[in-house]
């Protein structure tokens, strides 16, 4: 596929106008102001639009689309416990496949690319991921409040039998990490077990790490005084790649040992507002050069996918928390949404318009009046921007979204599927 007199944003985050990007297979082949020689197939009139990388989801539970305004105005342990968890005990195989596919394609729609999930089911989340044509980093979020053998938990052996199917499936665009849900869902049987497993078999982690205050003090009452960065860390958790969500209430030496051990944190902004947990200190995260992502958390604590309002967030609620209008630039938020994600899922041939990368794209519309003047234009992709000017979503070379169309999904029958799932479910509440 050939793009044509297309703006795009480059590998370095500048601005190019009237430029040819050609995508051979998965990869992107050319990218230069010249019409480049050969045949690459279609061509795409890039008049009015831009190109970009997509967008790397780097904290979801895709599955929970399924609970999408089911639990509403409550703090998060009281939306956990009387709404979500009774939702969950419910669930099967078939309401996971549904209610993932519904969030890829709402995903696909918004221009997300992959996305770091933590969840359970994984025959049937690999199954969307396989069938969407989406990529995503899967891990099976593990549970424990006793002292039984850790390697005989069912959620452990889910875990193990999912490595051994699916890391590297379809693909590549599958890969599995190992999770621990939080420190308040687990003990340190569980987390230094996982935490050799990671290294065992060479995976990434993914762990919920002081999402709320409440989480976070209690931690350091039931650990000696360690916040939950302490007591991942002293446990060896943190010695394979990790990506730590939230991070809202981290402290003191928890931004010393993150650097240290190249820790990747994933904001969420709409979620931790929504949920009254607050606001994340990324600028401070920045400032230690701390690898920081956007992730989305769920639909049922968000409620979209809409990655673009999720940048803005991202960007605009750190200004109001430090009275500050010049913490986080557009291009760190750019960053974060795009490369920064790439590489704390382990995808590091991805997400950058550069030759030789992944071609994992999308188009987006710049001609519309919300979208002008263009005084910067990466000012207006951050602040001023829609969900629906993504035009076309593209992984691995292959476009499965395009002006409402998807060539993967059916989603009228998704739609269908997930209501009837939920419906099911709700009527054995």
């Amino acid at each position: 596929m050939l793009f044509k007199n297309i703006t795009i944003l480059d590998e370095n985050f500048a601005v190019k106008s009237g430029m040819y990007v050609a995508v051979e297979k998965e990869r992107i082949a050319y990218i230069g102001s010249e019409r480049p020689a050969g045949d690459y197939g279609r061509e795409y009139e890039g008049r009015g639009r831009l190109l970009m990388p997509g967008f790397y989801n780097s904290h979801a539970h895709s599955p929970m689309s399924l609970m999408r305004g089911y639990g509403e105005n409550l703090a998060l342990q009281d939306w956990l416990n009387k709404k979500i968890f009774p939702f969950e005990d419910k669930l099967d195989g078939n309401a996971i496949y549904w209610g993932t596919m519904l969030s890829y394609a709402e995903s696909l729609r918004f221009g997300i690319v992959s996305s770091s999930e933590m969840y359970y089911f994984m025959r049937d989340m690999a199954r969307a991921i396989a069938d969407s044509g989406i990529k995503a980093n899967l891990s099976r979020a593990v549970v424990n409040f006793d002292d039984s053998d850790v390697w005989q938990l069912p959620s452990v052996k889910e875990m193990k039998e999912a490595f051994a199917e699916y890391d590297g499936a379809a693909g590549g665009r599958i890969k599995m990490d190992v999770s621990i849900h939080a420190e308040y869902t687990s003990n340190e049987l569980a987390v230094s077990a996982l935490a050799g497993y990671a290294k065992e078999t060479g995976a990434r982690v993914h762990v919920h790490v002081s999402e709320t205050k409440l989480e976070h003090e209690e931690c350091k009452q039931r650990r000696g005084g360690k916040t939950p960065v302490q007591y991942f860390n002293a446990l060896g958790l943190f010695d394979m790649p990790t990506t730590a969500a939230h991070c809202v209430w981290i402290e003191g030496e928890d931004f010393d040992i993150l650097r240290e051990k190249g820790v990747t944190v994933a904001a969420n902004p709409a979620s931790n507002l929504k949920l009254a947990s607050g606001v994340c200190n990324i600028p401070r995260l920045l400032n230690n050069n701390i690898n920081v992502a956007i992730g989305t958390d769920s639909t049922a604590s968000n409620n979209s996918l809409n990655f673009i309002e999720e940048m803005k967030l991202f960007a605009i609620a750190p200004k109001a928390r430090f009275a500050d209008p010049e913490v986080i630039s557009p291009t760190e938020t750019l960053k974060a949404a795009t490369v920064n994600g790439a590489r704390g899922q382990g995808r590091d041939d991805s997400g950058l318009l550069k030759e030789g990368y992944r071609a994992d794209l999308i188009v987006l519309d710049i001609s519309g009046p919300h979208m002008h003047p263009v005084h910067d234009l990466k000012n207006n992709l951050v602040y001023s921007a829609s969900g629906s000017d993504v035009l076309l979503t593209m992984v691995d070379g292959r476009v499965l979204y395009e002006n409402g169309e998807y060539t993967t999904i059916d989603v009228e029958k998704t739609i269908f599927e997930a209501e009837k799932a939920t419906q099911k479910i709700l009527a054995k509440l």
